[in-house]
């Protein structure tokens, strides 16, 4: 027989993959060992991923297109609905130890069924990756003029070996820059208030581009909101690092429901908040000749607000680059993290291997560079507009099946995410995902009429609150066993005896 060779590249590759500080259990639960962080540590690093600009970027070009009164109204209700729907899946990802793909694996898609979902989590994390990235590129071209597409190269690239070590840096990162960023966020709009309160008076009367009002109407409201809807999928990145927290027990209870519900669906109250602040900023850029194309862009509008504060041009500039780069590294490093822990379970689950999580890092970095290049921030509201029926489709039917189908019996209490115990389609989330989404698409591409159109996301959901139970209840009528466990968990008592 031929005596294998392992060449020592491949030796130490395999040790590579196999180091837990750099694969954060991509592929598996958390383990009690590793979760050994304190509440207050991880909440804080989850609560650092509402730092992205792109929800100002958001506010700002709903607010320029619906104007006020829907603007404020869209972003409020997606809040509300973001939230409500983040706590049950934080809950239960903080309380077993697992990411977004264990828990939808376990809450009615199946083992493979799971793939779809990871993909559709995935496509979040490379588009806000890439709109991040751009916001960033942006800014930085104002300090050195190198071309667009140089600083698009640098800004994906310079992530990967932050993000490398997995949340034991990050969580670092997410600790040091915090106090740091929220004085720079909260700045701005103190200084205008203090030099100009009158202009958050004015606001209240902005005129949308297409609404040609600044009162509120139910199409150009729900056109808002659908815009808005695509954060909905946010709370899959808060939820890898809640699977951090350490077991709950009655030492611990009040810190431990506190960073699920603050750092979990609570991220969308800072997050609504910012996008309040985007579209304020915007109205005030817009206000002072800036084509809309370009009032949205954060960059504009940190740098008017911190021209309330600074007189120099030198000192205003600096100080928005500090905070452009401050916020965009914080969430960068979220986006990356969670589309390599994405990007592992999609293809281990295709190709039954698994070369790394940093390898999938790379490939996530090199996919957000493409569509930087593609235009992604040019076309924010189509891209997010498409996305968000998708990614509604997908939290609503987890939801059903978390606060529904698992109270009703119809699918099994807790979550049971191990392979050899479940089936590898199970149609009862799969298919209400696929029905949801594509009503929702079709709905959204004007087919049904204007009116149907903008407000695709809210049908999509209210359909999954729906058809879940339904499939599940038909399921379980036919047989109670059928699609939900392929077998059930066998316990060995062991005793062992002195002799």
């Amino acid at each position: 027989m031929a005596q294998q060779k392992i060449f020592r590249i491949r030796r130490d590759y395999n040790r590579w993959v196999a180091n837990e500080s750099l694969e954060d259990y991509a592929l598996r639960y958390t383990p009690r060992g590793f979760r050994k962080w304190s509440e207050w540590r991880l909440g804080n690093a989850a609560f650092g991923a509402a730092s992205f600009l792109a929800l100002e970027a958001i506010g700002g070009a709903i607010a320029l297109n619906y104007g006020f009164a829907n603007a404020v109204w869209a972003i409020l209700t997606v809040a509300v609905i973001t939230f409500l729907t983040g706590l049950p899946i934080s809950y239960y990802a903080a309380r077993y130890g697992i990411d977004m793909d264990l828990l939808t694996r376990g809450a009615g898609f199946g083992y493979m069924g799971s793939t779809i979902s990871s993909l559709i989590y995935a496509s979040f994390t490379i588009i806000f990756f890439a709109l991040e990235a751009a916001i960033l590129a942006v800014a930085l071209q104002m300090w050195i003029a190198w071309p667009l597409w140089i600083w698009y190269v640098i800004c994906p690239l310079f992530i990967v070996p932050l993000v490398a070590r997995g949340i034991t840096l990050i969580s670092r990162l997410q600790l040091w820059t915090q106090p740091l960023w929220l004085l720079l966020l909260i700045t701005p709009y103190v200084a205008i208030f203090w030099k100009k309160p009158e202009a958050y008076t004015e606001f209240t009367q902005f005129v949308g581009a297409i609404s040609k009002s600044s009162n509120f109407d139910p199409v150009m409201f729900g056109v808002a909101a659908t815009v808005a809807f695509s954060l909905v999928a946010q709370i899959g990145e808060q939820v890898d690092f809640l699977r951090f927290l350490p077991e709950k027990t009655a030492v611990n209870r009040r810190r431990w429901w506190t960073a699920v519900i603050v750092a979990g669906a609570g991220w969308i109250v800072p997050g609504g908040l910012k996008m309040l602040g985007g579209a304020f900023l915007a109205y005030l850029v817009f206000q002072t000749g800036v084509p809309a194309a370009h009032a949205m862009e954060p960059t504009r509008m940190y740098l008017l607000g911190f021209s309330h504060l600074f007189s120099d041009p030198a000192w205003v500039l600096a100080i928005t680059l500090l905070f452009v780069v401050v916020s965009q590294v914080k969430i960068n490093l979220t986006n990356a993290y969670a589309g390599s822990l994405a990007w592992s379970n999609f293809f281990a689950r295709l190709t039954h291997s698994h070369p790394g999580r940093v390898v999938w890092l790379v490939f996530n970095c090199l996919l957000a560079l493409l569509l930087m290049n593609l235009g992604v921030f040019a076309a924010l509201e189509n891209v997010l507009g498409l996305y968000s029926n998708v990614a509604v489709a997908w939290v609503g039917t987890l939801v059903a099946d978390l606060v529904i189908n698992k109270p009703l019996g119809l699918s099994p209490k807790g979550i049971e995410f191990k392979r050899a115990h479940l089936y590898d389609i199970n149609p009862v989330g799969l298919g209400t995902m696929l029905l949801a989404a594509g009503v929702g698409i079709t709905a959204f591409s004007g087919v049904m009429g204007p009116e149907v159109a903008a407000f695709s996301p809210f049908i999509t959901l209210g359909m999954t609150f729906v058809i879940s139970p339904l499939l599940a209840f038909a399921k379980t009528a036919l047989n109670p066993r059928i699609w939900r466990i392929a077998r059930r968990m066998v316990r060995l008592f062991v005793r062992c005896v002195a002799r």
